[in-house]
């Protein structure tokens, strides 16, 4: 393994946690805004999610096979899921339609949930890579020393 794979491999783990961390963010933004009514846009707040895409890196360096040489991940783009809002009668709120009916965000706590824990353990992926390649860096050093 040559000094820019070594760079390469640090800088995928790092744009891993980068994106991770972005989206830990977008859910915590979706979870505080789970009974919000009023949105800027008007109407309730929509939950929101990330877009992902691969980042190639030098073409120069592709495989014999012809596949890319992969160096990462970056955000793209926040997209609005496009789910209907929930509606819930609640005659006395200040929101309520005719009907008593209140729309509420599409924001479902249990799938939020379950999208943090899934952004927090490919976070903590990142991270162990990150610390792997550190200790064979000093595993390399001592051996390269000639020390044991």
């Amino acid at each position: 393994m040559g000094f820019d794979d070594v760079l390469s491999v640090t800088n995928i783990a790092a744009s891993g946690m980068s994106a991770e961390r972005l989206r830990m963010e977008v859910i915590a933004n979706n979870i505080a805004n789970a009974s919000s009514t009023r949105s800027p846009n008007g109407g309730p707040f929509r939950r929101q999610d990330l877009v992902f895409a691969a980042v190639l890196g030098d073409s120069q360096r592709a495989k014999v096979d012809g596949t890319p040489h992969l160096g990462g991940v970056q955000v793209v783009d926040t997209v609005e899921d496009k789910a209907e809002p929930i509606p819930v009668y609640e005659p006395g709120h200040p929101d309520a339609d005719a009907n008593g009916m209140v729309k509420y965000p599409n924001v479902r706590l249990p799938v939020e949930m379950t999208n943090l824990i899934t952004a927090s353990r490919a976070y903590e992926a990142n991270v162990r890579v990150a610390v792997a390649l550190k200790q064979m860096t000093e595993q390399s050093l001592i051996l390269i020393r000639g020390g044991a």
